[in-house]
């Protein structure tokens, strides 16, 4: 999924599912190639890569012509609903990942679990191949992932004398960022509502957003390791002076750093970039380091963003859709996709292929160690449309009791869940 983008509605018109690859293709394309048509996402891939990869594909498969067509997130939760009712549908669609049990949700997918073993699935990241299936079956193949890090002012840590490899725990991380706060410099700009980051604290604890037992899901953010990664979150963002009741996009995080008076912020590698521009004084001076875990073996948690491609099953090119997905997602390309743009790549055995991004990397250790995804039910799309997360989070920093807070938000999260269902 776009790291910003929020899950489209759930409500889509049943269809029949056909079983994957069990259609036959068509030739429809010039000298009686299989013409096929993809959707692939705005700046997912860049030009270049996408004219290289079409290329090598055709050549490898001249009986396939690919005739690709790139998508705006904004508003593509619909665009896709109605392309899976409809009889007109492409034939591989690129979905953010934790949208893919919306659009299954209707049986209007594919189902590739018997391609699973094939693909190289035992190495897929968690936070991809988890939300990509649904009710046991595998519908959403992992493309690319994307997560937060930490970036850092170089020349700000060796001033307070921080060495960024040291902090392995995220204690460590607390008193590092303690030391950074030198005068007018905020030791970490995290604003009260960057739930994101929450979650990750909450499953370092060992809980979850919202849990499911005997088919029913209902809110968690109650429980004892929930409160735990609450009361984690208030410990870091009391060290800086970030806004309480507003997201990393109010003002826009980037442009706060760019000022030149904050140490750190929890941001997609992405955003260093971003800073850059606005400030060119800050080139060469920021760095990025894995969020810290509660200990030093194991990073910590985070939301791994990113794609799935699905095959609709109303396509009639399900073979040729199939070499397509495979091919994007073997080996050879995910290395050259992920040099490309600076993404991880969809297996943890290929983590190496980001070796020297220091951005990527950073994301890789996260993502192949410690990844997850929200709520794997078609439901979260109406939780953070409502968003009583940020609510939440925002009631505790201003002085609200945890428990009671934490109670009414996670009866928010049931009522939504269960009011798209």
């Amino acid at each position: 999924m776009n790291l910003r983008l929020l899950a489209a509605p759930t409500a889509l018109l049943a269809l029949v599912a056909l079983g994957a690859c069990g259609a036959p293709d068509s030739a429809d394309g010039s000298g009686g190639a299989t013409t096929l048509d993809v959707w692939l996402m705005r700046d997912s891939v860049s030009a270049a890569f996408q004219k290289e990869f079409t290329a090598g594909f055709e050549r490898a498969h001249p009986d396939i012509d690919v005739k690709i067509q790139i998508q705006e997130w904004d508003g593509i939760g619909q665009k896709v609903t109605a392309a899976l009712a409809g009889e007109d549908a492409p034939d591989v669609i690129e979905a953010g990942n934790t949208q893919v049990a919306q659009y299954a949700q209707s049986g209007g997918l594919a189902d590739l679990s018997d391609k699973v073993a094939e693909l190289g699935g035992e190495d897929w990241l968690d936070g991809l191949a988890e939300p990509g299936a649904y009710e046991g079956k595998q519908y959403g193949i992992p493309y690319y992932a994307a997560n937060r890090v930490v970036i850092y002012r170089t020349d700000l840590f060796k001033k307070a004398g921080v060495d960024a490899q040291d902090i392995r725990t995220r204690e460590q991380w607390i008193a590092a960022t303690k030391k950074l706060n030198r005068g007018d410099i905020q030791g970490i700009y995290l604003p009260g509502q960057m739930w994101y980051a929450l979650a990750g604290f909450i499953w370092d604890e060992g809980g979850d957003l919202a849990t499911e037992s005997g088919g029913t899901w209902t809110g968690a953010l109650d429980t004892p390791e929930a409160l735990r990664g609450m009361e984690f979150y208030r410990r870091l963002q009391d060290l800086g002076k970030g806004p309480k009741d507003s997201d990393e996009d109010d003002p826009p995080q980037a442009d706060v750093m760019a000022a030149g008076k904050v140490a750190q912020v929890i941001a997609t590698p992405g955003g260093a970039g971003v800073i850059a521009e606005a400030n060119p004084a800050l080139k060469g001076k920021l760095g990025f380091f894995p969020i810290p875990g509660k200990s030093a073996g194991q990073p910590g948690a985070v939301f791994t963003g990113g794609s799935d491609l699905i095959v609709p099953a109303a396509s009639g090119k399900q073979d040729a859709a199939y070499t397509f997905i495979k091919e994007l997602t073997g080996d050879r390309w995910q290395k050259k996709l992920a040099a490309a743009m600076s993404y991880v790549p969809n297996k943890t055995t290929l983590a190496d292929a980001v070796a020297d991004d220091p951005g990527a990397a950073a994301m890789a250790v996260g993502a192949t160690k410690n990844g997850h995804a929200t709520p794997n039910t078609p439901g979260w799309a109406a939780v953070e449309a409502e968003n009583p997360v940020k609510d939440y989070m925002t009631a505790v920093l201003t002085g609200g009791d945890p428990r009671t807070e934490a109670r009414t938000a996670s009866a928010a999260i049931t009522r939504a869940m269960k009011g798209s269902s």
